[in-house]
């Protein structure tokens, strides 16, 4: 019998489980900024889950992360990561699953997205909280730059991905 529910709780967990293992491997060599590998995990979560799991999966993932292996770094980095990933997964939910946009659309949009609600949060903890760090703008911006060859693998894997596993799965 098929359970949408118990689906989308297997696949959250396989999701957050993805997202904390294969930043391990990449931080491992010193590329986690660079690739980006929670991100793939988490984005990849919003096109196969309903949104109130794609958010979850987008929130607990850095945060499970950051209690088991100190990635990412509890301040200032975490915060702005709980919302930055979970602008993506949601975004893509909403926008693929709901809206019925393309796979391009739903990850350009919701990459965007995250990013402005990354320099959001940073600015937040700045302003408010007084953290230390690089200004918002000059953080998004850095992060940007050092994360492009992260955006073009997710902008060429994701699109990939999903195609397979639908297909697989409308074919069985």
């Amino acid at each position: 019998m098929y359970n949408r529910a118990t689906r989308n709780i297997v696949l959250s967990a396989l999701f957050i489980a993805l997202g904390i293992i294969i930043p391990i491997l990449f931080h491992a060599v010193g590329m986690g900024s660079v690739f980006l590998p929670m991100h793939i995990p988490v984005i990849l979560a919003g096109f196969f889950l309903d949104p109130l799991y794609s958010i979850c999966v987008g929130a607990l993932t850095p945060i499970l992360s950051s209690l088991m292996t100190g990635m990412p770094p509890l301040i200032p980095t975490l915060p702005i990561m709980v919302f930055e990933l979970s602008t993506y997964s949601l975004l893509v939910s909403i926008i693929y699953k709901k809206l019925k946009q393309n796979v391009f659309t739903s990850l350009i949009v919701s990459m965007l997205a995250g990013r402005v609600v990354a320099g959001l949060v940073a600015w937040v903890l700045v302003t408010f909280f007084s953290v230390k760090m690089l200004p918002p703008l000059v953080y998004i911006y850095t992060s940007i730059v050092n994360g492009i060859p992260g955006i073009i693998i997710q902008l060429i894997l994701i699109p990939i991905i999903v195609m397979l596993v639908e297909r697989r799965l409308k074919h069985g």
